[in-house]
């Protein structure tokens, strides 16, 4: 064995400690993002989920302002506070009742720091 083999194994390999502290801070500001928008995807589900239902009652020969009373009652039960009635697009397209809705939510990451998520839901078939 050389002088420079030996130099060779003794050289240690791997991530030095403010390697691991950098990619630590990193992971963990990446967790805390999506623990914080998990209560928009949720609510996004939701909304998605109710603007389907309603649909379905709209095609049934549901009036527009019932479909608008039945979507708060359903947001109500799952906790949908950024969309209301309201703020639905209600029309018929080709005799199919179609239900659509873009809203934005702001969902707060740390002090001043703050993400915009922008949604878009709608009833009819992509």
């Amino acid at each position: 064995m050389t002088g420079n083999d030996s130099m060779i194994q003794s050289r240690q390999r791997g991530l030095s400690l403010i390697s691991v502290l950098i990619v630590g801070a990193f992971l963990a500001f990446v967790l805390l993002v999506a623990f914080r928008t998990v209560p928009a995807i949720n609510e996004y589900m939701s909304v998605q989920r109710i603007v389907k239902i309603i649909a379905d009652e709209g095609d049934g020969g549901a009036p527009v302002s019932e479909l608008r009373r039945s979507f708060d009652r359903r947001g109500q039960i799952d906790d949908v506070s950024t969309i209301t009635g309201a703020d639905l697009m209600i029309s018929k397209q080709a005799g199919k009742v179609v239900v659509e809705a873009e809203y934005s939510r702001k969902v707060p990451v740390a002090g001043n720091v703050s993400l915009l998520l922008d949604f878009q839901v709608s009833s009819a078939k992509p």
